[in-house]
């Protein structure tokens, strides 16, 4: 669809209001991973370098919206001011006060103001007019970046658009738009999906989309159970939804789905519970599978080689304990081998990818999670219709 996009406008001397997604892992106080403030600097700095006054919002976390930040610190972002100042080398001011006093979010020359939590405003979520008019009041142009906020129909993602006096996407959503499309709609074949997580349930839609296009679905961590035991498996203790078993079959009948030959188990879910091999024939009544096996590794590993287009959401099994760690890795550093086009996505996907060092060898890392599977899923994410339907208007 086409939409605006903030490079192609004159923004000198213009008040742009940006909303990024800087919602971020923190603890104590402390970042602990930065990606998503990392991919939003370039969009940051190219408005900057054009001359316009900055301001910039986000959410973080969950917090209870009506109730003020200074009764939930935990989700406020002054972390993220303090880390985002570091990056770019200028002044974040953080605006606690911009819902009371939105004419007075002014951003000097060369400096950007943060406004505080959006999720803390009563009517964010509701998408609420009048709050979103108040978003609307502080700028002259409107830049949506938020990729991974993008599937929600919220006030800064969606209302503040229909009465902003223009509304534009920014380069990161434009970049993420334009990497999916490249890998959905016109994919270099042999095209490859790899699906992890622990529920079918989850990622049924994603699924069964991914299955009438790609040539190979590589489904692993939870959800390889179900289809492991459609497949007529013994999976012991393991994470599995029975009642999606006939959905596996059928999926395994669209389209050609690799299982397992080997697997990792265990006893017990720990981080200290001990890793045992078995081919899948030999899994007993009291374990728990956790992890592909080495074969399997190697088997998947040179299907990913032979791949020219991939698409990689979640893990193939429990990479968060050290000794079940190793099949997502092997699954990371063969994509980061791949010579084609890949694409992932999905907060623990990213994760692994930053775990196991492949950053640099993804073709392009996905900032989104929901977003990102409901693009795959074929369904119309409403902060970028919104652009679309005003951009038409103007």
């Amino acid at each position: 669809m086409a939409i605006l996009r903030m490079q192609d406008l004159n923004l000198r001397s213009k008040r742009v209001l940006i909303r990024e997604d800087l919602n971020v892992p923190i603890k104590d106080g402390e970042i602990v991973n930065d990606t998503r403030i990392r991919a939003a600097i370039p969009s940051i700095e190219m408005a900057l370098q054009a001359g316009a006054k900055v301001i910039v919002m986000s959410h973080l976390g969950r917090p209870t919206e009506g109730m003020p930040i200074s009764e939930q610190p935990e989700s406020s972002l002054a972390p993220v001011a303090k880390h985002l100042a570091s990056l770019l080398g200028v002044d974040v001011h953080l605006s606690t006060d911009y819902y009371n006093n939105p004419a007075q979010v002014k951003p000097g020359e060369g400096e950007i103001v943060l406004l505080e939590n959006v999720r803390v405003n009563a009517g964010e979520k509701s998408n609420d007019d009048e709050l979103a008019k108040r978003y609307a009041a502080m700028c002259d142009v409107f830049v949506m970046d938020a990729f991974g906020t993008a599937h929600r129909a919220q006030a800064s993602t969606h209302g503040v658009a229909k009465f902003a006096a223009q509304s534009c996407a920014g380069p990161l959503l434009a970049k993420e738009l334009d990497a999916l499309e490249l890998a959905l709609k016109n994919p270099e074949r042999p095209m490859l999906a790899i699906v992890g997580g622990a529920k079918v349930s989850s990622k049924l839609q994603v699924l069964e989309s991914l299955a009438g296009i790609v040539d190979q679905l590589i489904v692993g961590g939870g959800i390889a159970n179900t289809f492991l035991l459609a497949a007529g498996h013994n999976v012991g203790q393991s994470l599995v939804e029975r009642d999606l078993l006939d959905t596996a079959k059928a999926l395994m009948a669209k389209t050609n789905i690799p299982m397992p030959v080997d697997v990792r188990v265990a006893k017990t879910f720990s981080a200290d519970a001990q890793a045992t091999v078995k081919p899948v024939e030999e899994v007993s009544d009291d374990d728990m599978i956790l992890d592909i096996g080495p074969q399997t590794e190697a088997m998947f590993t040179e299907i990913i080689a032979g791949m020219k287009t991939i698409i990689w959401n979640g893990p193939v099994g429990v990479f968060e304990f050290e000794q079940f760690a190793p099949g997502t890795e092997a699954v990371a550093k063969a994509i980061a081998n791949n010579q084609g086009f890949s694409i992932a996505g999905g907060g623990e996907t990213i994760s692994a990818i930053d775990k196991f060092k492949v950053t640099k060898d993804i073709s392009y890392i996905s900032t989104g999670g929901g977003a990102f599977l409901e693009f795959v899923q074929g369904e119309t994410l409403p902060a970028v219709q919104i652009l679309a339907d005003m951009g038409s208007k103007a």
